[in-house]
């Protein structure tokens, strides 16, 4: 097992928890990297504040002739797991009185305010209630997603021909829901919130969460852009991702597009941001401190409260071939409950793709972080939902 301990601030022990299921979760990670399932595997769990497992399985590359262990302090995209960082964001504005989460899209993005997109508001984006299409809508003949609709009008756009209006092209592909009657999961919703921050605060939504989130609570390696320090530690996932890495190492800058220009302007807040397991974790802890971290507060303990209870009850989800009649969410956060898992009824998480999750047990007082960068295109279960059960199994 090509296996490197991560920094920790206490033994199993001194935080109630079994030593021996650590070896249990190793050897699950080598399980699913000798099954050819992950590339490899990294880890940071915390209770009451304090890490006591960290660690990283596997190789950093791809290519299965370079032996470079994969490291604690790699770093990783994270995805949708921005999402719940963008859903703090969101809250920090309300509890400054800018934002509150019954606001009609419409009345800060003027696109949104016509008919159906005028019935959408800041909650229903940040619960996937919206009514717009969700991710998993590919598979709907001759639909075409609000992504592709930008891209085509970014293709075509000429700045002499007036004001850039992204938004509308995109939102000319409608609604396939109405507000409230369907959990669809909507990554482009939370790209709209990225809007709406920018909106009312005049700044970039990634500068906001910067300036207000990620500096304060010293999360160091956590980026919406890489630098070349932070691409000698990325993961290497692709020969492409190989190719873009060693540029940025090399100060090697490849010209860039008027389109690709055009995409930078579009909010990466639905799953742009970069980390570590230890750098999310003191996200977690920041959630788990009802909205503080050590000396520093980032939110206040009700706006806490409020994103991390459950609000939907009664609301289906069927993306990507569920038949869920009562879908447990909270306002940015999922809520996932059922026979699979171990953790308490208080918990709430946030997967990323490719695959990331970020799981925080008020209950136990437990965060856990973890990659699992699966081969291909390809999704497993076990390297998710078995993860949390092995995780919190250790609770004596």
């Amino acid at each position: 097992m090509l296996h490197t301990p991560g920094v920790t601030d206490c033994s199993p022990a001194e935080v109630g928890y079994d030593t021996s299921r650590i070896e249990v979760l190793n050897a699950h990670f080598q399980t699913l990297i000798d099954q050819k399932k992950v590339q490899a595997a990294s880890y940071c769990v915390s209770r009451y504040g304090k890490t006591f497992m960290h660690g990283a399985i596997g190789p950093l590359s791809f290519r299965e002739d370079r032996a470079d262990p994969l490291l604690p302090t790699t770093v990783h995209n994270i995805a949708s797991i921005t999402k719940a960082v963008t859903s703090v964001a969101v809250a920090k504005l309300v509890e400054d009185g800018i934002l509150r989460f019954d606001i009609p899209v419409g009345a800060i993005l003027e696109p949104f305010n016509v008919d159906p997109f005028n019935k959408i508001d800041i909650y229903s984006l940040l619960t996937h209630t919206s009514g717009m299409f969700p991710d998993c809508a590919e598979s709907i003949p001759y639909h075409k997603s609000y992504w592709q609709l930008i891209g085509e009008y970014f293709e075509k756009y000429n700045p002499e021909s007036g004001d850039l209006d992204w938004i509308t092209a995109a939102l000319s592909c409608g609604v396939n829901k109405k507000v409230g009657e369907e959990w669809q999961y909507c990554s482009f919703g939370f790209c709209m919130l990225g809007e709406i921050i920018k909106k009312v605060t005049g700044i970039t939504a990634e500068q906001y969460i910067e300036e207000q989130i990620l500096k304060p609570l010293g999360m160091k390696d956590t980026v919406w852009e890489l630098t070349p320090e932070l691409a000698r530690r990325a993961i290497i996932r692709k020969e492409r991702h190989e190719k873009r890495l060693n540029d940025l190492i090399n100060g090697t800058q490849p010209e860039i597009s008027q389109e690709e220009q055009l995409w930078n302007m579009v909010s990466s807040t639905g799953g742009g941001l970069i980390s570590t397991p230890a750098d999310l974790i003191r996200f977690a802890n920041m959630l788990l401190g009802m909205g503080t971290l050590g000396d520093t507060r980032i939110v206040g303990r009700k706006a806490v409260e409020k994103i991390t209870t459950r609000t939907l009850y009664g609301v289906p989800d069927y993306c990507w071939g569920a038949n869920n009649s009562d879908r447990s969410y909270g306002i940015g956060l999922d809520m996932r409950r059922g026979p699979a898992f171990l953790y308490s009824t208080t918990s709430y998480l946030h997967e990323g793709a490719g695959a990331c999750c970020m799981a925080i047990d008020p209950t136990e007082q437990l965060a856990a972080v973890w990659f699992v960068p699966f081969t291909g295109d390809n999704w497993y279960a076990e390297g998710l939902f078995n993860v949390t059960n092995i995780i919190w199994s250790g609770l004596i």
